[in-house]
């Protein structure tokens, strides 16, 4: 008998209409945190990571498939398909 295992993605979608976000607009447009300032500190503090690294860059671009990563919750780019 084959077992496939398969890891779950449990990203949670930050869902945008434009090419790309900055981190810090995107930490605040997920609620990850309560405003912008919030936002800039924790940047600044390294407790933020891009695609696996950490990023103090909180002027940095995010595109479609990026990752962020806060309090041990992934949140995934995606991008607004209109019909």
């Amino acid at each position: 008998m084959k077992v496939t295992v398969k890891k779950r993605d449990n990203s949670v979608p930050v869902v945008i209409g434009t090419e790309f976000i900055k981190l810090e607009a995107a930490l605040k447009f997920a609620n990850a945190t309560e405003s912008g300032g919030m936002a800039k500190a924790v940047i600044q503090e390294g407790l933020v990571k891009v695609n696996g690294e950490t990023c103090t860059m909180r002027g940095k671009k995010l595109y479609p498939g990026d990752k962020v990563e806060f309090e041990n919750i992934t949140y995934l780019i995606c991008i607004h398909e209109s019909n």
